[in-house]
């Protein structure tokens, strides 16, 4: 059962349990997201894929109460922008019509942002639609990788720019000449191979109706509220096991009073 041998039958069984509980009422208020500022995270296990079910679940209801709540009540375009982080794309599961939504939820001002370590994983799980998928995205970032499928499709995408080559050629004998040729080719961009070893602080950035460009990434040690993460200081640590425990701890010199509650017929 599930894909971590680490956990036994009777954890599962617990897990199920928790689930139910969780599953049993709203407290996400998904059709409000785009009425105020919010930050929801969706944090599940990167080694246990056996809930990822729930990611799936929760973005339908996101769009599909979104979309809407942007018609019923804003004629058309909620009045908080909605942009979903879709970290690893490829290990949440399928989110059903995505190859649609990805074409309308934009009208609506709601954006995903789709990441993959390569385009393969998204044609795995989409099959066919992965093509909408991509074409319906107004931009595209590389940050580098040596995935064939997707270095043949960037290689594509980039084009080809014109050369001009020179050939000279002499030659001796009892009557000496010389000939120069003169030609315009057509050269790739970036080969393959290229691509596969492009230097790490470069990406490649196409949006749509601009040619592709090399860009600097952004070093976000530089950013001004870097020093508010963890990776700057480790007091800034966020603990979300110990955020999500509401267990009353009892210390030997509390004081508490007792409230008994009768209920009657």
């Amino acid at each position: 059962m599930g894909e971590n041998p680490e956990i036994t039958s009777k954890d599962y069984l617990s897990l199920f349990e928790q689930l139910r509980e969780i599953m049993s009422y709203d407290e996400l208020e998904l059709d409000k997201i785009g009425d105020r500022k919010t930050i929801l995270f969706l944090i599940m296990s990167d080694t246990d894929s056996t809930f990822n079910f729930l990611i799936s679940i929760i973005y339908t209801q996101l769009f599909n109460l979104l979309c809407e709540k942007a018609d019923d009540v804003y004629n058309g375009r909620l009045p908080v922008h909605v942009r979903c982080l879709i970290d690893e794309a490829a290990n949440i599961g399928q989110i059903p019509n995505l190859e649609k939504l990805m074409a309308t939820i934009r009208s609506r001002e709601i954006s995903a942002a789709l990441v993959l370590q390569a385009k393969s994983q998204l044609k795995a799980i989409y099959k066919d639609n992965s093509e909408t998928i991509i074409g319906n995205c107004d931009s595209q970032i590389f940050l580098g990788g040596s995935e064939q499928t997707t270095l043949k499709d960037l290689n594509t995408m980039l084009g080809k720019e014109t050369i001009d080559m020179y050939n000279t050629g002499e030659s001796r004998g009892t009557s000496q000449s010389y000939n120069m040729n003169y030609q315009k080719l057509g050269h790739e961009l970036m080969s393959v191979d290229e691509l596969a070893v492009m230097d790490g602080n470069k990406c490649i950035v196409q949006v749509r109706g601009v040619r592709p460009f090399l860009s600097d990434k952004y070093d976000l040690t530089q950013h001004p509220n870097y020093k508010y993460t963890a990776d700057a200081d480790k007091k800034n640590w966020f603990d979300v096991e110990k955020y999500l425990n509401h267990e009353l701890v009892l210390k030997p010199n509390d004081t508490y009073e007792v409230v008994e509650e009768t209920v009657e017929d």
